[in-house]
């Protein structure tokens, strides 16, 4: 277990460094332009693109590990039951959120799938504070108070319980939670290698399924004589792309607080929002558009601390 005794001392990397803050908004802006991509992946359902999106991503996990010569490392995270069994549990949180959300997206509900990531940082930073004993300082409160203003009033604008939003949120929150408690023990790379394999074999019985039924969407793809080579790259395109932004996330879990990577959650649905307005042209009400103005504001409160947070670690003197 020596590897992953280091990772724990490695893991003295302070709430608010550089690389820490620079991953987590990667992540999230990568994840902002999502719908973009996965809009293309049709006539694919969303627990097909799951399974797409699992495989491929496993495998250039490994083939990543294999250059980086980390298979010592995997051993030692797979020998280790505690760690082991919280991975998994990512695993299978993760796949709840992402065909929650490929489902919103190409049903439609784009607008639906970003108020979730609306909602889910209220969630991270409640099981943040309640779960781990995190703190919140003065300014991640402001932005708490008014992300949950914005989210509350949209709840009220729409006059109905959003259960998309809802599923995607309750699942990225516990995501969060999980990957936060191994996050200093398992690298990044590893750990989403781990992830997607507990999750592949369960997907790839159906998808066998849906091979012997004929309901694959390659099957559809040969009864309207269309080309199915640009599709399979495409959906091999799904699961690189996915673990990018995963890889991301987990880097800022290592430095950042809870508290923290849920505030930073409100880039990626303000992105999803644009698109699904400009892009996807749907509707998008006034209410809506405010709710989404008083994030913005949240978002202004976190960037101060944030770059608060980078100067003290820096050592360097904070202008007024």
């Amino acid at each position: 277990m020596a590897n992953i005794q280091g990772y724990q001392h490695e893991a003295g990397t302070r709430v608010g460094t550089a690389q820490a803050w620079a991953s987590g908004v990667g992540a999230y802006f990568l994840w902002g332009l999502f719908p973009l991509y996965f809009s293309l992946l049709e006539p694919a359902n969303s627990l097909e693109v799951i399974v797409h999106r699992a495989v491929w991503g496993m495998l250039s996990c490994l083939i990543a590990i294999s250059i980086v010569r980390q298979w010592k490392n995997l051993r030692e995270v797979i020998a280790n039951r505690a760690v082991l069994g919280r991975l998994c549990l990512a695993g299978f949180l993760i796949v709840i959120n992402w065909t929650t959300y490929i489902f919103a997206v190409q049903s439609g509900h784009t607008v639906d799938a970003a108020l979730g990531y609306f909602i889910n940082p209220l969630i991270t930073v409640a099981l943040g504070v309640v779960v781990l004993k995190e703190t919140l300082t003065r300014m991640q409160k402001i932005a708490v108070a008014l992300g949950a203003t914005a989210v509350i009033y949209m709840l009220i604008s729409m006059g109905s319980l959003p259960w998309l939003a809802l599923g995607m949120a309750t699942s990225f929150g516990l995501y969060s939670l999980v990957k936060k408690r191994v996050a200093h023990q398992v690298n990044p790379l590893v750990g989403m290698a781990v992830e997607t394999s507990a999750v592949v074999p369960l997907l790839l019985i159906y998808y066998g399924y849906l091979v012997a039924n004929n309901q694959t969407s390659f099957h559809t793809l040969s009864n309207n004589n269309l080309p199915w080579m640009g599709h399979l790259l495409l959906l091999i395109g799904a699961g690189v792309l996915t673990i990018i932004p995963l890889i991301l996330f987990a880097q800022a879990s290592r430095g950042l607080s809870l508290g923290v990577i849920g505030l930073l959650q409100y880039l990626s649905p303000i992105g999803q929002l644009l698109i699904a307005v400009f892009v996807f042209h749907e509707t998008m009400p006034t209410e809506r558009w405010i709710g989404t103005a008083i994030v913005w504001f949240a978002l202004v409160f976190l960037s101060i601390d944030g770059v608060r947070a980078v100067s003290r670690y820096r050592g360097k003197p904070i202008s007024a």
